[in-house]
């Protein structure tokens, strides 16, 4: 799959749920980052990804977890690992963002 073949959130195979959670955020089309974890992610694979700070790779791996939580729904499903205290308050922000509309709740 080439980059200039994904122009939006629905071309990386997300749920209507979670294009609508990014659209409710202002983000129109994915980012680098985004293009290339995402998809690989919904397929299952594990994915390891290196990019600046503020190039969406909170998304990158939330949204293809907020994906598999809708397909398989469970009240305790993933559990993220972050450096610093308040690195995981930004990314429990991001989940709770792009998860409003299925009522996703995290704690840290």
């Amino acid at each position: 799959m080439e980059d200039k073949e994904i122009k939006s959130f629905k071309d990386l195979g997300l749920s209507d749920e979670l294009i609508e959670a990014c659209d409710k955020l202002g983000w129109k089309t994915p980012l680098k980052i985004q293009i290339q974890a995402i998809p690989p992610a919904l397929q299952g694979k594990d994915v390891i990804g290196l990019a600046q700070t503020g190039s969406g790779k909170t998304a990158a791996f939330a949204l293809p977890i907020l994906h598999a939580l809708l397909e398989d729904p469970n009240p305790f499903f993933a559990c993220v690992l972050s450096p610093t205290r308040e690195l995981a308050i930004q990314i429990k922000e991001q989940f709770e963002a792009l998860g409003s509309v299925i009522k996703v709740k995290c704690a840290v």
